[in-house]
């Protein structure tokens, strides 16, 4: 079939929708026929001989041509839609990198007003959200903006994926500092949207630059069920993390990219994902980031655009707790990881010295200081200002924030 695919990748860069998406569906045909023993190889190539030949004889591809080829190869559609593709949108927000907090801060505005107006113009469409300390951003800027967000979340249609304050460094922090970050989320959000604590079961991580080995039993202990990495460790994409302690997380290892955009090649790597991990479904993670942004216009029509081709996967709007879910129901079939994630940037874990030092001088006199309070409470009667501590254990956990800590800005 290699003659076969060549054409149809030069096939793909002519102009015109239905190039785009005759060569499309024949490639994924291509993919398709490879996990069934090459069982449509003749139809395929007799399709791409067909659409050759009338190239020849058009100068150009024609609709009608691509219209017929299309035809030709509906006796795959059926496999062809076995497959399932869940479309999880979101906005990678850096709280500081090439920036200050007042950037940050307008950058998820601007975000999360585009990402309800769309929401306002695609009923299907789903957005997914990471890192406590955005939506304390809304709550302190725009509290109108956040009853808008509360009512999509009741709606099912804005996911929150925070489990920790920021998406924070996983080596440098203290062991307490990584429990509180679960600590204080979980307080913060459960009031802020109405949500049941039990119900922030994911750790989405994308751009963190390694993990300890006892990351999964501070989440575990935490009431964290799921973890999401891109950076860190390569190979399985889907397998369960194992604590020395034995306790564990089902973690999902982004092979593509998070800052992605919905095209055509989605699909090609669908069929190989599926059959090698025993699963009928995929996740796709796209949309701008860093500086936010989150998923464009252009990204939900090619998303509704494929669902309607015949010889293509199904397409949806989803969420990662739909694809975790049926990763959770498959549990007991993942491989089995017991060592740290580590690491990328290795220069990020041995400079900028000072910030790493302040780090962890300002976790140990926090801790000496609840301490001491805890004492003088029991010797003197007087309350304990948990919320004074609340408001300086945030300080601290928002700059353990992944390019924060690190020095990477």
């Amino acid at each position: 079939m290699s003659e076969t695919y060549e054409f149809l990748v030069d096939l793909k860069k002519q102009p015109g929708k239905w190039a785009q998406r005759i060569s499309a569906q024949l490639m994924y045909a291509v993919k398709l026929s490879k996990v069934n023993s090459g069982k449509y190889d003749r139809l395929i190539a007799e399709t791409a001989d067909f659409l050759r030949g009338m190239i020849e004889e058009e100068g150009a591809l024609t609709r009608a041509a691509a219209r017929q080829a299309e035809t030709m190869i509906l006796p795959l559609a059926e496999d062809a839609k076995a497959y399932k593709v869940i479309c999880a949108a979101h906005a990678h927000i850096d709280m500081n990198w090439m920036w200050g907090y007042a950037e940050t801060a307008a950058v998820a505005m601007d975000t999360f007003r585009t990402m309800l107006n769309l929401m306002q113009e695609y009923p299907r469409f789903t957005f997914s959200q990471s890192q406590a300390s955005v939506y304390e951003i809304v709550e302190k800027y725009d509290p109108e903006m956040l009853s808008e967000i509360k009512q999509r979340v009741r709606e099912g249609r804005w996911e929150v994926t925070a489990s920790t304050w920021v998406e924070t460094d996983k080596n440098m922090p203290s062991g307490e500092s990584l429990a509180r970050h679960i600590l204080y989320t979980k307080l913060y959000l459960s009031r802020l949207l109405d949500l049941d604590p039990d119900s922030l079961r994911l750790d989405f991580e994308p751009d963190t630059f390694g993990h300890s080995r006892n990351v999964p039993e501070i989440l575990a202990n935490g009431g964290v069920s799921f973890y999401y990495h891109c950076r860190g460790k390569t190979g399985e994409n889907i397998y369960r993390w194992q604590a020395p302690s034995g306790r564990s997380l089902i973690v999902y290892y982004e092979p593509y990219a998070y800052n992605a955009a919905i095209d055509t090649d989605v699909a090609l790597a669908v069929p190989e994902f599926c059959s090698k991990n025993g699963l009928d479904t995929m996740l796709k993670v796209y949309g701008v980031g860093d500086h936010g942004g989150g998923p464009t216009r252009r990204d939900l029509e090619k998303i509704l655009e494929m669902d309607s081709w015949p010889v293509y996967p199904r397409f949806a709007f989803g969420r990662f707790a739909d694809f975790y879910q049926i990763l959770e129901s498959k549990s007991q079939q993942w491989q089995v990881v017991d060592d740290e994630l580590n690491f990328v940037f290795s220069g990020c874990y041995t400079t900028q010295s000072r910030i790493k030092l302040a780090n962890r001088l300002s976790e140990a006199r926090l801790y000496d200081a609840e301490v001491m309070s805890t004492m003088a409470g029991s010797w003197t009667g007087n309350s304990y200002p948990a919320a004074m501590y609340a408001q300086a254990w945030r300080k601290v956990l928002f700059a353990q924030f992944h390019d924060i800590l690190t020095g990477s800005g």
